[in-house]
């Protein structure tokens, strides 16, 4: 059985940074492709960033380029982002999701996995 939890949200102030994790259970969590989403209320859920099994390859949403870093370590199975420079707009539920596959794709519908996302709330 494939969990995926994230931690290390909260409420922080604007310019403030985070980091989140996502730990993984189960297997081929080494070969999967990997993503961080977000959810604000009322709006769509949308890709964050990701990267590859080999870590070859790391894609970010255009807003988040320059302040997010994702990155991951294999042996914990863990995923993690990084997140400076917080602005009121990146206020969110932050998930992270497994691929069907070893490739990063944007769209939601590319993932087959997802925790249950933990809530960042950036106050200006």
């Amino acid at each position: 059985q494939v969990q995926l939890v994230e931690s290390g949200g909260g409420l922080v102030q604007a310019g403030d940074s985070l980091r989140l994790s996502c730990t993984t259970s189960g297997r081929l969590f080494s070969s999967s492709a990997m993503a961080w989403f977000r959810q604000a209320p009322g709006k769509e859920r949308e890709f964050v960033g990701g990267i590859s099994w080999n870590r070859a390859n790391v894609y970010y949403a255009d807003s988040m380029k320059g302040r997010f870093t994702i990155s991951r370590d294999n042996g914990k199975n863990t995923l993690y982002l990084q997140m400076n420079s917080l602005k009121p707009e990146d206020t969110a539920t932050y998930y992270c999701a497994r691929s069907i596959d070893s490739t990063v794709s944007s769209s939601v519908h590319a993932y087959n996995y997802w925790g249950q996302g933990t809530q960042v709330t950036v106050s200006s």
